[in-house]
């Protein structure tokens, strides 16, 4: 059985075996004829009481298996989360005048639900052998610690942990330590981390040397390894700034590749962009026949052009815009960042830029799931892959639907640099939200109608 499986058959047994326990206590209590004036406020709360009985099994680890190793961990847990239930049940009842909710079927069913979830757990474990996904660690650091969470890892090989070796700092580091030998192979230094990860199929890095964190994370972001996992051991400025995300042993690690946003978002993101692409398309249609007029009669055709961008996960798409520059303006000098009083861009163009009428055929983008309204603005490949190259973190914008407008439209000006742009685009993905969104969208607005940043 795989990890996945394991977790909905945890979260599904559980969710029935809670509600069995209350039924039982029920029976216990009233020696098998239930009242329906005491049975009924159970019936109206059940819902509710099962979510609050999960959700004191994640608090407690019931679905991280990692954090349930034997009998008596996974006892332990049981116990705290079936009394965080049990209590929780009891303040609801108190809470919702529902005293005819007996407080002694309450403590019957603890004891009935610890029994049966730890049971049906322990026989499960011992029934069911669980396969779970290999994960191939590259430790950074050469020093005890390192080597202490590497031994801790490789005691944890059943939950798919392969340490395949450890990164010195520097060539100085390598060095001295190299010849001394050790339980864990030193394969190289910081600088050598690309192709350790390339060629060692690495699906997750752990910074034990917090000096090296910044030289990692730019070595990695100029890899083709978009999917490693690198967690950090932090120091007490990262936890004054951030949470911790998994323990090993005694050891904390931080996650700093975690997913930015939860996974409700994409999909509720998804929605509005849908419905308020097709009812904007409908609104803004005269606007664009003006424009289409506009560009016939100052520039002839084609009034529509059609380039390939980068998406989200660096694929192409083609993203519509109005044409606002000369005929074949890249034809002599190839592709070219528009700046600041570009010459190509003529004076109907520039008016369609500052307005930003010349970016709603994206409409048509972000119906077709290409684009979102707000995200990272789409670049031309022959620009992305310099900066790829360049740029030491550039493939994390990529993790997002690009947008019409975004945070660093907004924030900077029309031709600023692409550090600085992507500076922000990292900034929105981190702390991206709806209500952020919205922010962003509005202040959109106020740049279209005061011409702020357009130039």
């Amino acid at each position: 059985m795989s990890r996945g499986r394991f977790i909905a058959l945890s979260l599904v047994l559980d969710a029935i075996l809670v509600n069995l326990g209350f039924v039982a206590a029920f029976y216990l209590r009233f020696a098998g004829r239930i009242p329906r004036f005491n049975f009924a406020p159970y019936l109206l709360l059940a819902p509710l009481l099962t979510l609050l009985y999960l959700a004191g099994g994640y608090i407690y680890g019931l679905y991280e298996p990692e954090r349930t190793e034997n009998s008596w961990a996974v006892a332990r847990a049981v116990v705290q989360a079936v009394s965080v239930g049990a209590l929780m049940t009891t303040v609801v009842s108190f809470f919702a005048n529902l005293s005819s909710f007996s407080r002694l079927v309450i403590l019957i069913a603890w004891f009935v639900q610890v029994v049966a979830l730890v049971g049906w757990r322990l026989a499960a474990l011992r029934l069911t052998q669980i396969t779970w996904p290999e994960q191939r660690v590259l430790i950074v650091g050469a020093g005890q610690l390192a080597n202490e969470l590497a031994s801790e890892l490789s005691g944890r090989q059943q939950w798919g942990y392969r340490v395949i070796g450890l990164v010195a700092r520097d060539s100085g580091e390598l060095e001295m330590l190299a010849p001394k030998g050790g339980a864990f192979p030193l394969l190289g230094t910081v600088k050598d981390l690309p192709s350790l990860v390339r060629d060692g199929k690495v699906d997750r890095v752990i910074v034990a040397s917090p000096v090296a964190l910044r030289e990692i994370v730019e070595d990695l972001a100029l890899t083709d390894e978009s999917n490693v996992r690198v967690d950090v051991i932090p120091e007490l400025y990262e936890i004054f700034i951030g949470t911790v995300d998994s323990i090993v042993a005694d050891i904390p690690l931080m996650e700093i590749t975690r997913r930015t946003v939860p996974s409700w978002f994409g999909g509720t993101k998804r929605a509005i962009d849908a419905v308020f692409a097709a009812a904007l398309l409908v609104l803004v249609s005269p606007f664009l026949l003006l424009a289409v007029i506009a560009i016939m009669l100052t520039m002839g055709t084609p009034v529509l052009i059609r380039q390939e961008r980068i998406g989200k996960d660096l694929k192409l798409f083609g993203l519509l815009k109005l044409r606002t520059m000369v005929r074949d303006a890249e034809k002599l000098s190839g592709p070219v960042l528009a700046t600041e009083d570009d010459s190509r861009i003529t004076p109907v163009g520039g008016f369609l830029r500052r307005a930003r009428i010349d970016e709603l055929p994206q409409l048509v983008n972000i119906l077709a799931g290409d684009m979102s309204f707000v995200g990272p603005r789409p670049e031309r490949a022959f620009f992305v892959g310099q900066f790829l190259r360049d740029i030491p973190g550039y493939r994390e914008r990529f993790r997002i639907k690009p947008g019409a407008t975004g945070l660093a439209q907004v924030s900077g000006g029309y031709a600023t640099t692409p550090e600085r742009k992507l500076k922000y685009d990292l900034i929105y993905m981190y702390h991206q939200s709806l209500l952020m969104d919205t922010q962003i969208l509005v202040e959109t607005l106020r740049v279209v109608l005061t011409g702020r940043g357009a130039r």
